[in-house]
């Protein structure tokens, strides 16, 4: 046998061997579903046990939103297959990162944008939504949602563009002069959310002045609901970054979804929001699809085809998928115009989930029919998402409020006494404070490095 043919043989062997231990799925049985979703998500916490930072509980290694939302993806996998075997990593994790009780830890706090922020703060609204078991002397998950949400508003920036939440906190961090569309959808969802289970007016009336002046820029364009990435400062957010992303999308529909059942359905804006959204979302979904797969399946157009995406871009889609399978529960109506996607999709990510080690990790193109040789902990996310998202109708309820049998407790002050909530003034910035952003970086670089020399000598 020739060399070029033994290779040929050898590489089809593999293939074929792969094709046998990809995940056996079945979309329309629920133990095949949570099956799936067993196996992906134990292989994602093995990545997460393996981390270098592992005795950090919930810090990623070059990353810190990214735990929460793992944590926020493992609560719905336990809501719906009821395998409680992460719940004390997922404790671990969000109790460990909780800061004042408000998701702003010292440790990051310096370094950190309102998009990491509040990603946490999602995490902890989804477990009072879904009663996730909470620790005796811990703060409520609904206080720590609304800490979360306390120390957000006061950076709403009415210097530039008549408000809007800056993409970062503070003005020596690059993207500062940044308003972009996953901070305010962000912290519109969450206010949203926390409407639905309190009921307090106080945050619907946030939710809906977020989603107003997002639709007076191009982050939330109505006329053709189109969501920019990106706006700026410097030119009022009349400009606009146009990087089309699943999650910018996930997280304004389903901040409406919220608000739509708030309302009751009676406010017309919210029906049209998640129509129009859901309508413009279809381009994720291209309908001759890549590689000469077919549509309908769920795609990072942006980044997947061009195999550019990075690891935050790679967990999106888990965001994407879960988050409009809960809108479902709460909107009926959108219940066709969703699960069939979401169905053909997850088969995909199936498809992917044949590499690695046990010939069973997930990789990231779900339109291509054998693994696209990528793995990691961001590839199980996102198929965990796809998987768990397609149970939603098996479990036939929406998620829990103060009125439907939500027992996480309220407190509308939480997270307003830390010394890390008090914000510099937002004004514009020019020149010369560019040059001060620049001192103050290195400042805090010097004395962050002096530090660690004091603690390596002993102190």
């Amino acid at each position: 046998m020739g060399l070029f043919q033994w290779l040929t043989t050898l590489l089809g062997g593999t293939l074929a061997v792969q094709g046998v231990l990809a995940l056996d799925l079945n979309v329309d049985d629920e133990d095949s579903l949570k099956s799936a979703a067993k196996q992906v998500a134990t292989d994602m916490i093995t990545y997460y046990h393996a981390r270098d930072s592992k005795d950090i509980p919930g810090k990623f290694d070059g990353t810190w939103w990214e735990g929460g939302s793992m944590f926020m993806i493992l609560m719905s996998y336990w809501w719906l297959t009821g395998d409680s075997q992460f719940n004390q990593a997922i404790q671990d994790g969000m109790y460990w990162q909780k800061g004042d009780d408000n998701f702003f830890p010292s440790n990051y706090s310096q370094y950190l944008g309102n998009d990491d922020q509040v990603f946490w703060g999602l995490a902890a609204i989804t477990a009072a939504e879904f009663n996730f078991p909470e620790r005796a002397g811990e703060p409520s998950w609904l206080s720590l949602a609304q800490g979360v949400f306390n120390t957000q508003t006061p950076r709403w920036d009415g210097s530039s563009c008549r408000g809007g939440m800056r993409w970062q906190i503070w003005p020596y961090q690059n993207g500062y002069n940044t308003k972009n569309a996953i901070s305010n959808g962000g912290l519109f969802q969450l206010a949203a959310r926390l409407a639905l289970y309190t009921r307090n007016e106080t945050y619907a009336t946030w939710a809906e002045r977020i989603w107003d002046w997002s639709a007076s820029t191009p982050l939330l364009k109505q006329k053709d609901w189109n969501i920019a990435d990106t706006t700026s400062c410097e030119s009022q957010c009349t400009d606009h970054g146009d990087f089309q992303w699943t999650y910018n999308y996930a997280t304004y529909i389903s901040g409406a979804a919220y608000m739509y059942n708030y309302t009751d359905g009676a406010a017309e804006k919210w029906k049209d929001g998640i129509d129009g959204l859901l309508q413009t979302s279809n381009q994720f979904y291209p309908t001759k699809g890549y590689d000469g797969a077919d549509g309908n399946i769920l795609t990072e157009i942006t980044c997947e085809d061009r195999k550019l995406c990075d690891r935050n871009q790679l967990t999106f889609k888990a965001y994407f998928t879960t988050w409009l399978a809960y809108m479902t529960t709460i909107v009926p109506h959108t219940v066709n115009l969703v699960f069939p996607k979401l169905k053909t999709s997850a088969i995909g990510a199936a498809n992917q989930c044949s590499g690695g080690d046990n010939g069973k990790h997930c990789g990231t193109r779900w339109y291509a029919p054998t693994w696209d040789g990528t793995s990691g902990l961001e590839q199980q996310m996102s198929c965990l998402g796809a998987f768990t998202s397609v149970l939603v109708p098996f479990k036939n309820q929406a998620p829990y409020t103060a009125q439907t049998g939500g027992i996480s407790k309220s407190n509308p002050n939480a997270g307003t006494n830390g010394a890390n909530n008090q914000m510099p003034q937002l004004n514009d910035i020019n020149t010369s404070d560019r040059a001060g952003a620049g001192i103050v970086t290195a400042i805090v670089i010097t004395g962050w490095m002096l530090a660690i020399t004091w603690m390596i000598r002993g102190g």
